[in-house]
């Protein structure tokens, strides 16, 4: 039976007597869990700001009516032409609207499903804003502000005024900070616009918007679903988009495939949508963990070299040892008890730094006019990165730790002593 009080006994002396080389060997393994903790939070932090700056603005299924030329043309209605080789030039999308037919019965069936947290309407038009002399293109969105705001974020990214505002307030405008800036307004100015059936509306700055995309706010902004319809002359049941917000994203696409087939619409899930953007954060992660693991393996191999050395200046203790009953398992038991001790007070000093790092950096100022909401450098401090960080320190430590500990085993104790 193992005596384990004389066996870390033992080991603490060992470790004791060569405290310059434990002290050593710990800070490598203090070097690599701070480190990996440091740059994991920090890499996640990163990545999920980014994915807010986008995701966030992004429905979960987007759905529009697509005008797109006819699958099958007139002259393949032909009979008599069936046998000729046939050219038509310049084939043009058939008559058609961009209202999506029945939006508002849609929106009714769709909340009604248990999957969707909300589907909410929109209408979308292209116009131009005029300031005195100049005219700008762009693009003026219908919507209903308080449900954007609950769904999508809308009040992160309104840097004056507020989504209450453009609710409460007729033929008003949440203007993009970029229109703003090259036509020099400002909230409480008033600024015409022009759609592309034409006509003149005057519209009163409520609000400036900014997306953090600058080609994005040089020509976005927003209204109340009513005064984009009365500007296009439409009725209120005129919806030409409808955003759809789920509980689990990971029901989008199937959800956008039933939809496809059920109402004849074009409906985009967020991840087709999104695909070379969550590409590149899978490749940022990646890179994360690949510098957080070498720097672990590093460690582990200052250990197992520490502990490799240590076994050869103590092979005449452990001779003695062996002379004087202890087996080798019992041995391998002090020298491997050695590398755990090195792992366990390295990874919790290495717990410590990081998140001392971690809250460090998360403190320091960080401000970009491109994300106005983001006002320190982003962290993400989780307790799994804790669990995998001390985890791998005592998993490194025991690899690091067997095979010296394997070689101090196998010692033969007559052949040491013959050799004093």
């Amino acid at each position: 039976m193992v005596n384990w009080n004389i066996i870390l006994s033992i080991a603490k002396t060992h470790l004791l007597t060569k405290i310059k080389q434990t002290s050593i060997a710990a800070l490598g393994v203090t070097f690599g869990i701070g480190s990996y903790i440091t740059l994991v939070c920090f890499m996640t932090g990163l990545n999920t700001m980014l994915d807010d700056l986008i995701l966030n603005q992004t429905p979960h299924i987007h759905i529009y009516n697509e005008i797109e030329p006819s699958e099958q043309q007139p002259i393949s209605l032909y009979d008599k032409l069936n046998d000729n080789f046939t050219i038509v030039h310049s084939i043009k999308p058939k008559l058609s609207q961009k209202k999506i037919h029945n939006g508002l019965p849609i929106i009714n069936y769709l909340e009604k499903n248990t999957e969707v947290r909300g589907a909410i309407p929109q209408v979308k038009t292209q116009i131009f804003y005029m300031a005195g002399s100049i005219e700008l293109a762009g693009n003026l969105t219908g919507i209903n502000p308080i449900d954007e705001v609950q769904f999508f974020n809308l009040g992160d990214y309104i840097v004056e005024g507020s989504a209450e505002a453009l609710q409460n307030t007729d033929n008003s405008i949440l203007l993009g900070i970029g229109i703003a800036k090259k036509m020099a307004l400002n909230v409480g100015d008033r600024i015409q616009i022009s759609p592309i059936n034409g006509g003149i509306f005057p519209l009163k700055i409520v609000g400036l918007y900014q997306s953090g995309i600058a080609e994005l706010d040089a020509v976005q902004s927003f209204s109340n679903l009513k005064t984009v319809q009365r500007i296009l002359g439409e009725a209120n049941n005129y919806i030409t988009d409808i955003n759809v917000k789920l509980y689990d994203i990971e029901k989008a696409f199937p959800l956008a495939q039933n939809i496809e087939k059920q109402f004849n619409l074009k409906a985009v899930d967020i991840k087709t949508a999104n695909a070379q953007f969550e590409t590149g954060t899978d490749i940022r992660n990646l890179i994360t963990y690949a510098v957080s693991i070498t720097l672990l393996i590093v460690a582990g191999f200052g250990i197992y070299n520490i502990l490799n050395m240590l076994i050869y200046e103590k092979m005449n203790d452990i001779a003695i040892l062996k002379a004087i009953g202890f087996s080798g398992r019992d041995v391998q038991l002090i020298f491997m008890s050695q590398a755990m001790i090195i792992g366990f007070i390295g990874g919790v000093l290495g717990l410590l730094i990081g998140y001392g790092l971690s809250s460090l950096i998360a403190t320091i100022p960080f401000k970009t006019e491109a994300i106005p909401t983001v006002e320190t450098y982003p962290i993400d401090i989780q307790p799994a990165f804790f669990i995998i960080g001390f985890s791998f320190a005592m998993l490194s430590t025991f690899l690091a730790g067997y095979l010296p500990a394997r070689k101090a085993k196998k010692i033969d104790p007559v052949n040491i002593i013959r050799g004093l």
